[in-house]
């Protein structure tokens, strides 16, 4: 296995499994049943279990709706605060005990996938190349966002990685999630240094594997082999200060 991206800011996602985070499992499951756990000022509401991702690690929140006896309540944001899943609705209606049908807009979270799983292969590979710490990214229906640290900064070099990137993602690499206990996980010399850097609590880590290219500890979304990733396209590279690169691309579907 490829060693783990190293986050100058610490942004990579260590979860422990859960049967509340749906989507940690499946992260193609669109429709689910559920029951309101909890409602905060007629609009927060927090289920028993759920499949919308909530905002983290640069991958925005799903969309999407609640159904209760033919009503339907819009998902406009979906965040995670004290450990719990909060799904902002449109409009008052549900209340604790409710069972509610939820539906993901999936077109929006398979583009979300798909922009997941590229971004994996991206920053993997610009970090083998040039060692550069990965400090953050913004992934998008529209285009994707990684920012970097690195001295020797060259334009057209970052436009060769997103061509490479787009290479290997057409080998039709299979992607994987598993779980591991984290004294196991600390035997991995790429992820020790990660690991001890958790919070004792933390026990178990979810890792998604892409082929044998890349390894990360990641609480996102992701798509089940780079084949089902359009086309990968440079659009333009930043210098943002001293060490602080940028560069974006997007995806044709």
């Amino acid at each position: 296995m490829k060693k783990l991206i190293k986050s100058k800011r610490n942004t990579l996602v260590w979860v422990i499994k859960t049967s509340k985070a749906l989507y940690l499992d499946d992260s193609y499951l669109k429709k689910f049943e559920a029951t309101v756990k909890s409602v905060k000022d007629d609009k927060f509401v927090v289920l028993d279990k759920t499949a919308f991702y909530p905002s983290s690690g640069g991958q925005p929140f799903d969309e999407g709706s609640m159904i209760k006896d033919g009503e339907e309540f819009k998902v406009v944001f979906v965040g995670k605060f004290g450990g719990e899943i909060s799904h902002e609705i449109d409009h008052p209606g549900l209340k604790t005990g409710d069972k509610v049908t939820s539906k993901i807009d999936w077109s929006r979270r398979y583009k979300l996938m798909q922009a997941h799983t590229s971004s994996h292969v991206v920053s993997t590979l610009i970090h083998e190349e040039t060692d550069a710490l990965i400090s953050g990214n913004q992934l998008g229906t529209e285009k994707n966002r990684i920012d970097f640290s690195l001295d020797d900064y060259d334009a057209s070099k970052m436009a060769n990685y997103i061509k490479r990137s787009d290479e290997i993602l057409k080998k039709g690499l299979d992607v994987t999630v598993k779980y591991m206990p984290r004294n196991e996980a600390m035997k991995i010399p790429s992820i020790i240094k990660l690991a001890n850097a958790l919070p004792p609590s933390i026990e178990i880590l979810r890792i998604v594997s892409i082929g044998d290219f890349d390894t990360q500890a990641d609480g996102g979304t992701h798509v089940k082999n780079t084949s089902e990733i359009g086309t990968l396209e440079f659009l333009k590279a930043e210098n943002k200060g001293k060490n602080n690169r940028r560069v974006y691309y997007k995806i044709n579907y």
